[in-house]
């Protein structure tokens, strides 16, 4: 199944990125709603893909406090479901 019907837009997660760092791990986690899906070229005249662009998957997630952060998704990625805040 697709990420993207796996997480539709207005499903509430928490997103956990893993880096590497020479000799360690970086973990970073992202909370708040997905507020859509996109899949953009990288602008890098390297990565040879489609039209010489490298594709990326894209999360555009909203937070709690209203800000909008653009996420690469890749194979480190992890998405969680969250169960949605009551009012």
């Amino acid at each position: 199944m697709l990420l993207e019907e796996q997480f539709p837009p207005g499903t509430p997660v928490r997103v956990t990125q893993v880096s590497h760092r020479r000799d360690q791990f970086i973990e970073s986690c992202a909370v708040g709603v997905v507020d859509a899906w996109e899949e953009l070229p990288t602008g890098s005249w390297y990565a040879h893909g489609v039209k010489d662009k490298l594709w990326l998957k894209r999360l555009k997630l909203r937070k709690v406090d209203g800000e909008l952060t653009l996420l690469v998704i890749d194979d480190a990625t992890s998405i969680a479901k969250l169960e949605a805040a009551s009012t």
